[in-house]
């Protein structure tokens, strides 16, 4: 009975939602941008559980250690049996700091599990027309399997149009507008899922998080993680298996499952981000924000996710800098399950990027085991 109401009512909603009459409206996705619109609490106070315990420590690295090592044999069995081996094409244009350091970990781990990387550099003031062209000549090489443009680009490129370049069936980073598209609609199958946000999923599963019926408050809504992670916590998609004994010639078999999760995007023209994320069991973060969300913003127990990877300047560090999270960590980790920065999601999303890329692969060779 319960489930007939609930098919009634959604019913209801569609046909209200392609009525001219009540024809909703919403407004555009955009990037969040966060200090100049919502400044944060000042409150530095370090919040403790009711016990004073501090809650465990949701490490990527052993889950992407594992995933690696099952990729690598997979790729060894490719290459025995037909003499092939997947390729990633990546195209890296000017010289952001942290872009090179994304690039040059994805090449070595490319390098490491037995795939073969395919880099191209240009200049930041290079021409949209060049990187169509380089874009067009990874999408038409058939050694390369997979095809991804390190984010974010220079601001007189149009993002959106490169990415639209890049042939979905070599879409690894998922951001292809139909492999996004497909991934918003019941039913529909993309060909890539992010590879962040499948991370997220793949981090919360490995570590036996329910997430069904839970409360998520996703804080953020680009197109690179907030929206696609919101999506995946409640439509049809596709995970890795746990049971590695299940496998075919795919070490990844693909297995639909639907959360039901109930999800809340916060972002930056909401009114109460605190009291919003302090209703959350499981919050997922990707502002860009260092710090940003503190110890007083969640409630004990929660189990944190945070996306966020941010360069802030460190003298003690001998590079200058280091790397941090948009969750305070010091306070976060004294009443919630939390991943750390780095070696939290980041590990993983690495992961999913060579998983992406020897599916693709294996659809272009019909590698069959």
């Amino acid at each position: 009975m319960q489930e007939r109401r609930g098919m009634m009512f959604y019913r209801m909603l569609e046909k209200s939602f392609h009525s001219k009459r009540h024809r909703l409206w919403f407004p555009p996705l955009t990037s969040v941008d966060l200090p100049d619109i919502w400044i944060p609490n000042k409150d530095t106070s370090i919040n403790t559980n009711s016990i004073g315990q501090t809650a465990r420590v949701l490490e990527g690295k052993p889950i992407a250690n594992n995933i690696n090592s099952r990729i690598a044999a997979e790729i060894c069995e490719m290459k025995n049996r037909i003499g092939k081996t997947p390729g990633l094409g990546v195209i890296l244009v000017g010289g952001r700091r942290d872009s090179q350091s994304f690039v040059h970990i994805k090449v070595k781990a490319c390098v490491k599990v037995g795939i073969a990387p395919f880099t191209v550099e240009l200049p930041e003031d290079c021409s949209e027309a060049e990187l169509l062209d380089a874009v067009s000549s990874f999408n038409e090489n058939p050694l390369i399997h997979g095809v991804i443009v390190q984010l974010p680009l220079p601001k007189h490129l149009d993002e959106e149009k490169i990415i639209s370049y890049v042939s979905p069936e070599k879409d690894v980073d998922g951001f292809h507008p139909t492999n996004m598209g497909n991934l918003a609609m019941r039913g529909r199958e993309p060909s890539f899922i992010p590879c962040a946000s499948k991370s997220c999923i793949e981090l919360l599963l490995r570590n036996d998080v329910e997430i069904k019926a839970k409360n998520v408050v996703v804080v953020g809504r680009s197109k690179l993680v907030g929206l696609p992670t919101s999506l995946l916590m409640q439509v049809d998609h596709f995970l890795i298996l746990p049971n590695w004994k299940l496998l075919s010639l795919a070490w990844c078999i693909y297995n639909a499952q639907r959360h039901h999760a109930t999800v809340t995007t916060v972002h930056a023209f909401t009114g109460n981000p605190e009291q919003i994320t302090r209703g959350a069991d499981i919050l997922v973060s990707d502002i860009g924000v260092p710090n940003m969300i503190r110890g007083h913003w969640l409630k004990p127990g929660v189990i944190v996710v945070d996306m966020g990877a941010n360069s802030v300047e460190d003298t003690s560090s001998l590079q200058g800098h280091c790397l941090v999270g948009d969750v305070c960590y010091e306070e976060a980790i004294v009443k919630a399950s939390c991943t750390p920065v780095p070696g939290g999601v980041g590990p993983i999303t690495i992961s999913m990027l060579l998983s992406n890329t020897v599916d693709t692969a294996k659809r272009t060779y019909r590698h069959t085991q």
